[in-house]
């Protein structure tokens, strides 16, 4: 039932909105969508809610500042998922960052997965809040197709700023003894009555012609992220002691040399893990996500989509198992990032326990498809991300 209460806004985006080749799902021109199923034009799948607006900040960061191209990314949010704290951090994220190519979508429907939802459908209090966020927001009746097609037009004529879109709408809208129910979750209707709503709403359809979406702006520049070589072999004395974080840092601007679609996100833990010697040189290609793991590596995913780059996500080893659902979630959806972890095990002694990685082993090797890499001194670290680079 939860799928009708967006029916004319997935309708108003797709046929109207969007603009995209609908027989090129991946093609890099098309606008993008993210939402919390799996379709062929849905490149991440973010599954349990709350990841799917970081994923989309990466993807709108990606063409704005990378890309510098015309295609636009939409994200629908259901009003349960604004429980997430990821959400929010997403939303620091893309109004900090001026994400002007980015639509958030707030689906209000006032049910959530077991139970009607803390605010019920008080829009405002939605508006509020992306307001206190920085976004510049609309709110809509999301039963109202001239509206819709509207408040998507106006989102796009602002500029420095994200917009959200705060939708108000009905589960099993226009469904007799459906709409708006708290019992009907992830429950199939009975053969006999979905037959009779099927009828009803077919004979609904005002249109018989066939609806074509608009076609993208072709200005995406080329890509190849493939078969990236360093610049030269690594340079390390023998008997030089060097820590390997350092190394890290070296071997980042090294590969950013070699390719400049390799990017660097960090949770502001830059002058400790050395990705700082990345931004030095790169500054243009380093994402700072500041104190929000979830969310960094939610972008990564994003900016790494298509394959547009190649993103190294770096912080403390011991704050990437706070991300853990978004790497899983990252790898169930075939993503291609490489994280860095440093500070390993007890080796930050007096910085206390709770700097301590004493899980990150076993994390990543729980994780489908996932690579480990352990150096034990600078010359396998700079090969180690030489390696990460070229290895899916």
């Amino acid at each position: 039932m939860s799928c009708s209460s967006v029916a004319e806004i997935m309708s108003v985006l797709f046929f109207y909105t969007m603009k995209y080749r609908q027989s090129e799902p991946e093609n890099p021109d098309n606008d993008r969508f993210v939402f919390s199923k799996r379709l062929s034009f849905v490149t991440v799948s973010p599954g349990w809610l709350g990841q799917g607006l970081g994923v989309a900040c990466g993807m709108a960061y990606t063409g704005k500042y990378f890309d510098r191209a015309s295609y636009r990314v939409f994200c629908l949010l259901g009003d349960g998922e604004s429980s997430e704290g990821s959400l929010w951090e997403a939303m620091a994220f893309a109004s900090y960052y001026g994400l002007d190519n980015i639509v958030a979508i707030f689906d209000v429907n006032r049910v959530g997965h077991s139970g009607a939802m803390p605010q019920q459908r008080c829009v405002d209090t939605y508006q509020r809040r992306c307001e206190a966020f920085g976004w510049n927001t609309l709110v809509v009746d999301g039963r109202d197709v001239e509206a819709l097609c509207r408040v998507f037009w106006l989102a796009a004529q602002v500029k420095n700023r994200p917009t959200a879109v705060v939708a108000k709408t009905f589960r099993g809208r226009g469904l007799p003894h459906v709409e708006d129910p708290e019992s009907w979750f992830g429950k199939a209707v009975p053969r006999e009555r979905a037959d009779a709503l099927i009828r009803l709403i077919e004979s609904q359809i005002e249109t018989s012609g066939n609806l074509e979406p608009r076609p993208p702006v072709e200005d995406s520049p080329q890509v190849s992220i493939a078969d990236i070589r360093m610049t030269s072999p690594p340079a390390f004395n023998v008997g030089e002691k060097v820590a390997t974080r350092k190394a890290c840092g070296l071997a980042l601007v090294k590969l950013g040399y070699a390719n400049d679609r390799v990017i660097v996100l960090d949770g502001d833990t830059k002058n400790s893990t050395c990705s700082d010697i990345f931004k030095k040189e790169h500054p243009e290609r380093f994402i700072d996500c500041f104190i929000a793991e979830q969310n960094m590596v939610s972008v990564a995913l994003g900016c790494a989509t298509r394959g547009r780059t190649v993103a190294f996500v770096s912080t403390f080893a011991a704050f990437l198992t706070r991300a853990f659902d978004q790497i899983r979630m990252g790898a169930l959806s075939q993503a291609n990032i490489n994280l860095i972890g440093s500070h390993c095990g007890v080796s930050v002694g007096e910085d206390g326990p709770s700097q301590m990685a004493l899980e990150d082993l076993a994390m990543f090797r729980a994780i489908p498809n996932c690579t480990v890499f352990y150096p034990s001194d600078a010359v396998s670290t700079e090969h180690a991300i030489y390696l990460a680079a070229n290895t899916k």
